[in-house]
């Protein structure tokens, strides 16, 4: 009898079904070895042949860091995954895989600070350049594209906008110029969409954020073809950005409850912008699950849900803005998201502080402009507690 199709809610629960051999254990066991030994001199030989057929160092590869991948692969419908130390680190050797000198990269002019780092002070000292354009605009990402890009990077929703991009839009532009498309998923997490299912190639995570979901490991994931993997993952073992064994055993648990999580950041945050669009001190409010959301019905059709990440601008900029932020009780003050605990920020003078104040105000980062990564906490509570700081202005 032919097996049955698992609901992706299934998947993430039991992944590929397969116990630990030895002990029957539900849970994963972790491999913190560095080293593996070989059964023979020939059985070593083969491995540095093909690192894939066995272990030898975990630099190169561990069982417990390719569960966690094979876990990652089942819910993006993807071939292969490689884990990072970080996002980051993750995102870099993307680039580096793409690209080299004399070559350049298409941008979304709204991405995390962090890659905006990378992108404008390290990048071009090998000789890679951003082209940055509004890639909510299929126009711009044409005219940005020459001879030498050698790919297109997106983040939807972007970070700390809320921007929506037409995923399946942006692929067809770059598969007309033979190019990739790579999307930064880390906002939506597979469980709210899958950048592959519309035609993207090349698709990368921080794990640190709504894959682990308990803010207590740091990790990156590049999920992609069996093409794409054989070239990136000479990086990864070569400069040697690998994630830890226990770090990706904590994916692992994390995975497990990721659609419970994410079903309830969802609501949750659906409440707390409804409550901010209404409020009297909020100049305006950035979610993607609002109509008043410039891309609303593009995210209707490419996300299933709209993500635990809110934006709101306050009146009275960055001094209202602080003010708010200084007022809260219950919303920790604090970056990144993903969190059980509700996160807020100011991206202007943490996340996104590399932007220049030109191109801060040019992509929709203004001085007012407050992130809030909503958690798992009663939704009322979470108003509550911005009620009582928003009327601090």
């Amino acid at each position: 009898m032919e097996h049955r199709k698992e609901s992706l809610e299934t998947l993430i629960v039991h992944g590929d079904h397969k116990l630990d051999p030895l002990t029957g254990s539900i849970s994963p066991p972790i491999y913190p070895a560095s080293t593996f030994a070989f059964k023979s001199a020939e059985q070593g030989a083969e491995l540095f042949t093909d690192h894939r057929k066995g272990y030898y160092y975990t630099r190169v590869a561990n069982p417990t860091i390719d569960q966690m991948c094979k876990r990652i692969a089942l819910l993006e419908g993807s071939e292969t995954v490689l884990a990072f130390a970080s996002g980051m680190a993750a995102t870099h050797a993307v680039f580096i895989t793409l690209a080299g000198a004399g070559d350049s990269i298409v941008l979304s002019d709204t991405i995390y600070g962090g890659t905006y780092a990378l992108c404008t002070n390290v990048l071009p000292r090998i000789g890679i350049e951003p082209v940055w354009v509004d890639a909510t605009d299929l126009e711009a990402i044409k005219r940005g594209i020459t001879k030498s890009t050698k790919g297109i990077f997106i983040e939807t929703p972007a970070n700390p906008t809320l921007k929506v991009i037409d995923i399946a839009g942006v692929a067809e532009i770059a598969h007309y110029h033979g190019i990739p498309l790579i999307v930064d998923n880390t906002f939506a997490t597979p469980y709210l969409q899958r950048p592959l299912e519309l035609g993207a190639d090349i698709v990368v995570h921080s794990a640190t954020k709504y894959l682990g979901g308990h803010g207590d490991l740091v990790g990156g994931l590049v999920v992609c073809g069996e093409e794409v993997y054989k070239k990136v993952h000479p990086i990864l073992s070569e400069v040697g950005g690998c994630m830890s064994p226990f770090n990706a055993w904590l994916v692992i648990r994390g995975l497990k409850t990721l659609h419970i999580r994410m079903e309830r950041h969802c609501q949750n945050a659906l409440e707390v912008a409804r409550f901010l669009q209404g409020h009297r001190a909020v100049e305006r409010v950035w979610y993607p699950g609002l109509p008043s959301h410039p891309q609303h019905e593009l995210a209707k059709g490419q996300m299933d849900d709209f993500g635990g990440m809110v934006a709101f601008e306050v009146k009275g900029g960055k001094d209202a803005g602080r003010r708010v932020m200084n007022s809260v009780h219950l919303c920790i003050l604090a970056v990144s998201l993903g969190d059980v605990d509700t996160l807020i920020q100011h991206p202007a003078s943490m996340t996104h502080s590399n932007y220049s104040e030109e191109d801060l105000l040019a992509t929709g980062i203004t001085p007012g402009l407050i992130r809030l990564s909503v958690g798992l906490e009663k939704a009322t509570d979470i108003i509550a507690d911005l009620r009582d700081a928003l009327s601090k202005i």
